[in-house]
């Protein structure tokens, strides 16, 4: 169950702002369809999730633990660090389709989320935990907290929403995680 709720809390703090995020408020406006874009956004989570987690387990089962715990407390910090800069997403990049919104939303997102920071932060979790399917679940749940509030809310609330504020508090979590796995202090805190 920890893994299931620090995965949420971790991914619904680095996905505000991101591109994945400005992308649902895209397709938001554009198609004003939420009900397809809500579940083309899970479908592709899982999916990328999934395989983002399974590559985590892997990680942890094929690498030594002293090399996993640097790669771990260096790659939040990378991802803290990456949090900071802010995504931008081309509306450009969002063609119609005659497949419809659904699948539109499942290519586009599940391509959008390939080597994202929310990715990354998925591979991470999983290598430090090992129950797969709480990482996936949790970080599944985390993108929908932060993207679907986008999609009802379209281009009417992003003009004022801190995203700057959120990625400050998202890239101190990062770090913060970082340095208790660098420090050895994991096993006290997960």
């Amino acid at each position: 169950m920890e893994a299931f709720l620090v995965s949420a809390l971790a991914i619904t703090i680095g996905e505000i702002g991101d591109k994945t995020q400005l992308l649902a408020l895209l397709l938001a406006a554009r198609y004003k369809k939420p009900l397809p874009i809500i579940l083309g956004i899970l479908v592709a989570t899982l999916a990328n999730h999934a395989l983002a987690a399974w590559l985590g387990q892997w990680v942890a089962s094929n690498v030594s633990p002293d090399i996993l715990k640097w790669a771990l407390g260096l790659s939040f910090l990378a991802i803290a660090a990456w949090t900071l800069k802010p995504d931008e997403m081309e509306e450009s990049t969002l063609s119609e389709s005659r497949y419809g919104v659904f699948l539109l939303t499942c290519v586009t997102f599940f391509l959008a989320e390939i080597g994202d920071k929310t990715q990354l932060a998925t591979v991470a979790l999983a290598a430090k935990y090992s129950s797969l399917v709480w990482v996936v679940a949790g970080s599944t749940l985390g993108m929908l907290i932060a993207d679907v509030p986008a999609v009802f809310l379209g281009k009417i609330a992003a003009p004022n929403f801190p995203f700057k504020l959120v990625r400050w508090i998202a890239a101190t979590i990062f770090a913060i995680l970082g340095i208790v796995v660098l420090l050895g202090l994991g096993n006290r805190f997960f």
